[in-house]
């Protein structure tokens, strides 16, 4: 059981990596770096299509990978 796990909590965090590296990137010029980002306050719109996609996958792998890492040290502990 615990191989299983930690078999697939490697897995878990290989496809993490890969959706993260997957998601578009957020384009920040040197203004929002002296502004600090005020003009985005009001201008934040809904991610949709393959970037709210992605995002929702990369939760649901985060949650997973908690999980099982908490699953882990429980049956380590007993």
């Amino acid at each position: 059981m615990y191989n299983t796990l930690l078999t697939l909590l490697v897995i878990i965090a290989v496809l993490i990596i890969i959706s993260v590296m997957m998601q578009p990137a957020k384009t920040d010029n040197a203004s929002t770096a002296l502004s600090g980002g005020a003009a985005d306050l009001f201008s934040k719109q809904k991610p949709r299509g393959f970037e709210a996609f992605m995002q929702k996958v990369t939760v649901v792998l985060g949650i997973l990978f908690f999980a099982i890492a908490l699953g882990l040290v429980y049956i380590s502990s007993h």
